[in-house]
């Protein structure tokens, strides 16, 4: 994969866990080997929806090295860890092992505990499972699907519809509309490291949790409710993952198992999923369907939008939808509707997978913004520059910052999009292949949550810095430690950085691209005071040229100092401190008291399709991304790289294909699940506007994860389109959609 950057180091400071990870050395939950580690395994439900009528365990028992199989009948009684999005910790309110209700297929109905995996994974396949099954809904096309409104099942203000103007009224006077429809999947994350669990009791009865998360606060307040226990005597750490993107945000429905199991044999459990459990026992992205509705006038200004979405949940609790979040700000739109509906099936509950609604919405948007500009024989970079927002359509409240236009005008300079012709099918590669060039612009929160950081600096020139967030390969940790050394005169590697950890300092969920924008203020925040502080204590020598913090500790004679800061997102009262150490979800925006807040880019790419094989390949990509100032560049570019290919992947590539028959996935395994490979990957030229967001916070930064993606399946869907004149609103595009 070729790749460039534009207006920054392409030096810049490299990962300071690079070393680490290519050697091998950092350790993730899976790796632990401890003495006396025993190891479980999960039996899942064959059916979709029912009940446990009778379980034998009795072979499973004979296994050599098996300690316990544990069943709903012997596990004793335990408390639910709650819904995330129902004021409790846990990615859905089903805890297995709590009663012999099935909810869906694949829901964990024992587990195994033994010497080794081999005699744990052996056992499990020997219990015998006696069901009485339900009828149950798979799909969000099944005939018993009953879509709900999201306004009557969820009250909350931000779960309404959301109007401005007179929407209907406007796209009954247009002179130009188009009504068109979308299709999206599921689809389910599928990072290196697969969830896994180590639980272990100290002799004082502290649980300690080894699990990749990126909520280390709420697993740890979340066991403890399901124990009984006061949260101080559960410890959660999660240094490293090896990705999240969504699935690990939250408590995981077997986490207490594993510790239940460790108390009652008085040794170190550890469990991990398998790929297949994974797809099955974690969440996904829902299927959802789009209607979008467009009218503009012979001009060229867009005057009014109707965006309506269906989206599949669980039965057992209703994960919103929120994709009309960004479509009702893409543009300045002065009649809007966005209105979503749930459809209840029987699956685990869906959840946030990276840019979770915003992918599927600005796909299904975007798609139809460049619908319209062909209606209005308009090229689609000048409907889109002609049609900006100046103020929140929605709120009417000034955005804290937004550069989309300079991300459309840089990016088609970058890209040639002048040499673009109009015409459908007009552009031919040497080798007869069908060219087509497309653009679409995406948007996501920029939001900001509370958080507490720590520095020390010690006398022999060590910086540690405790702060909430977890490092989920996003680069933070690299990203706080240029932060920090810039602030101190220390060197990078000086800098040891603790995340993921209840020790240390609260963890608050890390998602939503609120990371940086959540640790860096309060990170820098504290090193100035440290500084500060330094000074005060030093002497004749804070006024020294070259004065470090390190030499101003030596001076004044101290063996280290230390300083905190306590940042939250403007408009948050203090006491949204007491969500943050509660294990809470605190995080603010996109709407803030005196402002809005989102990053923004822009898309183009390159798409050439083979003559004979109807194949799609990307060789080009240009990105330019608005996500204020770019504290780290080097993983900022791999953050946009990755977007990128994670949306060839979601437009060309990724389905969880349902089984219609039995309920669960057919394809749970890598083998099937088909994602992107290097072969697949053209160049990826990055760029970014690099403009301080000072409204937002005093560093500047924007959220960059999730925007990366935001927009690629529509650019890649609308280069078709300009290839092949065909009109593609399904993914991910198949072969056979071009024949």
């Amino acid at each position: 994969m070729a790749t460039t950057i534009k207006n920054t180091p392409r030096a810049g400071t490299e990962r300071v866990d690079a070393h680490d990870k290519v050697r091998g050395a950092t350790r993730y939950a899976a790796d632990d080997t401890r003495p006396g580690l025993l190891h479980a395994a999960l039996v899942p439900s064959r059916i979709a929806r029912g009940r446990i009528t009778g379980i034998d365990t009795a072979a499973a028992q004979r296994v050599r090295g098996v300690r316990a199989v544990l069943t709903h009948e012997n596990v004793g009684a335990f408390d639910s860890g709650g819904f995330l999005m129902g004021g409790g910790f846990g990615f859905q309110s089903v805890y297995p092992l709590r009663s012999a209700q099935i909810a869906y297929r694949g829901q964990s109905v024992a587990m195994v505990v033994a010497d080794t995996l081999e005699a744990a994974r052996e056992a499990a396949a020997l219990v015998v499972v006696a069901y009485e099954a339900a009828p149950f809904v798979a799909t969000l096309d099944a005939p018993e699907a009953e879509p709900l409104a999201q306004t009557a099942v969820l009250p909350q203000p931000m779960f309404a519809d959301r109007r401005v103007g007179d929407p209907e009224g406007a796209l009954a006077g247009a002179a130009v509309t188009v009504d068109l429809r979308y299709t999206l999947p599921a689809q389910h994350q599928n990072p290196m490291e697969i969830i896994a669990t180590v639980a272990e009791w100290d002799s004082e009865g502290v649980l300690t949790i080894h699990e990749p998360t990126q909520n280390a606060e709420g697993v740890r307040h979340g066991v403890a409710k399901q124990l009984g226990l006061d949260a101080a005597r559960v410890r959660v750490r999660s240094p490293s993952l090896g990705g999240g993107f969504g699935q690990k945000n939250s408590l995981q429905s077997h986490t207490a198992l594993v510790a239940i199991a460790a108390r009652m044999l008085g040794r170190p459990v550890k469990l991990v999923m398998t790929r297949a459990q994974l797809f099955h026992n974690a969440s996904f992205r829902p299927a959802s369907r789009h209607r979008v509705r467009l009218g503009a006038d012979r001009n060229g200004r867009l005057l009014a939008a109707v965006h309506e979405i269906d989206q599949q949940s669980s039965r057992h609790d209703l994960f919103p939808s929120m994709g009309t979040e960004i479509t009702s700000r893409l543009y300045g739109i002065d009649h809007f509707l966005g209105r979503e509906r749930l459809v209840r099936t029987d699956v685990q509950t869906p959840g946030y997978m990276r840019a979770p609604f915003e992918h599927p919405a600005a796909f299904a948007f975007e798609s139809a913004i460049d619908e319209m500009a062909y209606a209005l024989d308009r090229d689609p970079v000048a409907l889109r520059l002609a049609n900006d927002a100046a103020a929140d359509p929605l709120t009417g409240k000034p955005f804290s910052s937004r550069h989309v236009a300079e991300c459309l005008v840089k990016g088609s300079e970058i890209f040639g999009w002048a040499r673009r012709t109009m015409a459908p099918g007009s552009m031919r590669a040497p080798d007869g292949s069908q060219v087509g060039w497309g653009v679409a612009i995406g948007t996501y929160k920029a939001a900001m949550a509370p958080a507490i950081a720590t520095v020390r600096l010690r006398s022999n020139g060590t910086v540690r810095v405790a702060v909430g967030g977890h490092e989920m390969g996003q680069g933070m940790r690299t990203a706080i430690a240029v932060t920090v050394a810039r602030a101190l005169g220390a060197p990078v590697a000086a800098v040891e950085i603790l995340l993921g950890d209840t020790t240390a300092a609260p963890q608050h969920l890390t998602a939503g691209s609120w990371g940086t924008a959540t640790a860096l203020p309060p990170v820098q925040e504290a090193a100035q005071r440290l500084m500060d502080d330094l000074r005060q204590h030093a002497g004749a020598a804070a006024g020294e040229a070259g004065v470090t913090a390190l030499s101003l500790l030596r001076a004044s004679g101290r063996a280290f100092a230390e300083a905190e800061s306590r940042r939250r997102a403007p408009g948050q009262p203090e006491q949204v401190f007491g969500r943050l150490t509660g294990g809470l979800p605190a995080a603010a925006g996109p709407v803030y008291p005196d402002f809005v807040g989102f990053s923004f880019i822009a898309h183009f790419v390159e798409v050439r399709i083979e003559p004979t094989t109807r194949r799609i390949r990307v060789p080009r990509v240009v990105s330019v991304a608005d996500c204020g100032i770019v504290a780290s560049p080097r993983t900022a570019r791999s953050q946009v790289e990755g977007g990128v290919v994670w949306g060839i992947g979601a437009a060309l590539r990724e389905v969880s294909e349902v089984d219609a028959r039995y309920g669960g996935f057919l394809n749970a395994d890598l083998a099937e699940y088909v994602l992107p490979v290097a072969a697949d990957i053209g160049r990826i030229e990055v760029d970014f506007v690099g403009k301080p967001d000072t409204r937002l916070n005093a560093l500047g930064v924007k959220g960059l994860g999730e925007v990366a993606m935001v927009g690629v399946a529509p650019a890649i869907v609308n280069a078709v389109f300009h290839a092949t004149g065909k009109r593609l609103r399904r993914l991910p595009l198949m072969l056979e959609d071009l024949l």
